[in-house]
């Protein structure tokens, strides 16, 4: 089981921001930006493009009302999307505020935000949904 797994069966303490019979949506903890929302099914599947066509064909479709509340919420120029994979063996999708093609940067220092830092961040673009 993933930790990804474990949030959504609520075993692990979340940010949630949405929720439906398929996906899961809640804040990083550990964001490169202020209002990193991770988007995650249900279904417990490493590689994103392994995860069933249903799922793929639906999650842009979930994500978008949350990419909306997160340009509304977040002063930025667009809400970004991004997918790697590479630190968590359970596909997920990237929903980030971002103003330049390097808030998308992986690479970077991770912000390091207190528990009310992130229920602010939360509360805000849950107002927005």
């Amino acid at each position: 089981m993933t930790i990804f797994s474990k949030i959504i069966a609520g075993e692990i303490p979340s940010y949630k921001i949405a929720e439906n019979d398929k996906f899961f949506a809640f804040l990083d903890i550990f964001p490169l930006v202020e209002g990193h929302v991770l988007i995650v099914p249900k279904t417990e599947v490493d590689k994103f493009f392994d995860v069933p066509d249903e799922y793929l064909a639906e999650i842009l479709l979930f994500a978008k009302p949350i990419a909306r509340a997160i340009e509304s919420a977040i002063p930025c120029n667009r809400c970004g999307i991004s997918v790697v994979g590479l630190e968590v063996p359970h596909a997920h999708l990237h929903l980030m505020p971002v103003n330049t093609a390097d808030d998308l940067n992986f690479t970077r220092g991770k912000l390091k935000l207190s528990p009310d830092q992130l229920k602010a961040v939360q509360e805000k673009i849950l107002s927005k949904l």
